[in-house]
């Protein structure tokens, strides 16, 4: 009689242990379950505030778009995205452009100096390289992103705060050109990917402008393309790898006829059209 206390107690503590145990699902159970967790419900990125970034516009393959960065804007050309200067408008531009039902990408050199923006007393000489073939403007020392990543922050914030989408960062290829600094591949990789986070950071969607070499590389730090001259130089198919991801490629040509690249750009669902250098209002698209 003495002993019974002691064989309940023992009983209860065994099944305890049974049950605790088969609540907690084994090592391989776990992992299938979270292997069947679908992409959309990952958890939400983070900003370096620590709140949930807002879902940024994700352009597919085949959208049609006018870029236009000198001349009074013409908001009246029936595409559904924009490319403009993020310095010469204002956000009433912006806000126009979205009651239209367009969306709205913010044209930015962040990898060469232009000496006729409003900041450029901000960069000092010794980030300044050789030109880069366009009056005013020079490649900037990439690596030295202490002093840049300042700098580019500010801009991303004036795209942001006057409700632009996305941003398309211009000048992304300084090591595979005279830059007058030592730049590697290495170099742009990082600083690319700096330039995709502070706009992502903020909210945008961001292009990768040309730098076709790294495109297998920096597919995933982007959402879109924009690429100038692919056909002329018979590479538009090493822009795939965007299309099968699902992002749109913005494509222009500008020495050639509509009918000698529109076909294959067509073909590779490129969102392509015709251009005059100085990106004007005038276009012919595919």
């Amino acid at each position: 009689m003495k002993r019974l206390p002691v064989l309940l107690t023992l009983l209860v503590l065994v099944l305890a242990g049974c049950t605790a145990a088969g609540d907690e699902p084994d090592e391989r159970e776990q992992q299938e379950q979270e292997s069947e967790t679908p992409a959309e419900q990952a958890p939400a990125e983070k900003t370096p505030a620590g709140k949930p970034a807002a879902a940024r516009w994700q352009p597919k393959p085949g959208l049609d778009w006018q870029w236009q960065l000198t001349g009074k804007l013409d908001p009246t050309v029936d595409v559904p995205v924009y490319d403009i200067d993020g310095f010469n408008h204002p956000k009433s531009a912006v806000t126009d452009l979205h009651r239209r039902g367009v969306k709205v990408i913010c044209y930015l050199s962040t990898g060469a100096w232009e000496d006729f923006r409003p900041d450029a007393a901000k960069f000092p000489k010794s980030v300044l390289g050789r030109g880069n073939g366009w009056e005013g403007e020079r490649w900037l020392d990439i690596r030295r992103t202490d002093v840049l990543e300042p700098l580019m922050a500010k801009r991303m914030d004036m795209c942001r705060d006057k409700g632009f989408d996305a941003v398309e960062p211009d000048n992304m290829d300084a090591y595979a050109n005279p830059s007058g600094f030592p730049l590697t591949a290495a170099d742009q990789l990082r600083y690319n990917r700096l330039i995709a986070r502070l706009a992502h950071d903020r909210g945008m969607a961001v292009g990768l402008k040309n730098d076709l070499d790294q495109i297998p590389q920096l597919v995933p730090d982007f959402d879109f393309a924009v690429n100038e001259q692919c056909a002329e130089h018979d590479e538009c198919d090493r822009l795939t790898p965007f299309v099968r991801a699902g992002k749109a490629v913005f494509h222009v040509e500008y020495e050639l006829k509509t009918d000698e690249f529109c076909p294959e750009a067509n073909r590779l669902r490129l969102s392509s059209m015709l251009k005059k250098w100085d990106l004007g209002v005038w276009r012919e698209d595919c």
